[in-house]
């Protein structure tokens, strides 16, 4: 093996890898024809596994597959800043004021409960069904 091939060969992914021999077993299992020689004692002994075989023909470098990986396309024109509205102090305690005041009101209009109209709710049932 040449350092260039070998480095082919280790630059797959294991997606890559497992796609390249699962497809190569397939074609073998289909009784395609070997790419490389491989005697019977050794197809004895890794007993005529299309799997194993696909291994030794991709570690040889014999097979003849090249992959295509996509690239991200380049994008080209200037990135232009987003335009934010600036808020002074005096305008953000302005909508803090406001917003502190729709609160109080809502508490007013629900009217919160005190110590004293739970006490008197507690009498009510008390005296109720009994």
């Amino acid at each position: 093996m040449t350092k260039e091939s070998k480095e082919m060969i280790e630059s797959f992914s294991k997606y890559e890898r497992a796609r390249i021999l699962g497809a190569r077993a397939l074609q073998i299992a289909m009784n395609a024809p070997l790419l490389i020689k491989i005697e019977d004692e050794d197809l004895e002994k890794i007993k005529y596994d299309a799997l194993k075989i696909a291994e030794i023909e991709l570690n040889s470098e014999i097979l003849p597959i090249s992959v295509k990986r996509p690239f991200p396309k380049k994008k080209e024109g200037l990135l232009r800043k987003s335009k934010e509205k600036k808020v002074t102090d005096e305008k953000t305690e302005e909508i803090e004021n406001k917003e502190e005041e729709e609160i109080a009101k809502e508490g007013e209009i629900m009217e919160l409960a005190t110590p004293e109209d739970e006490s008197e709710g507690n009498e009510e049932e008390e005296t109720g069904f009994d």
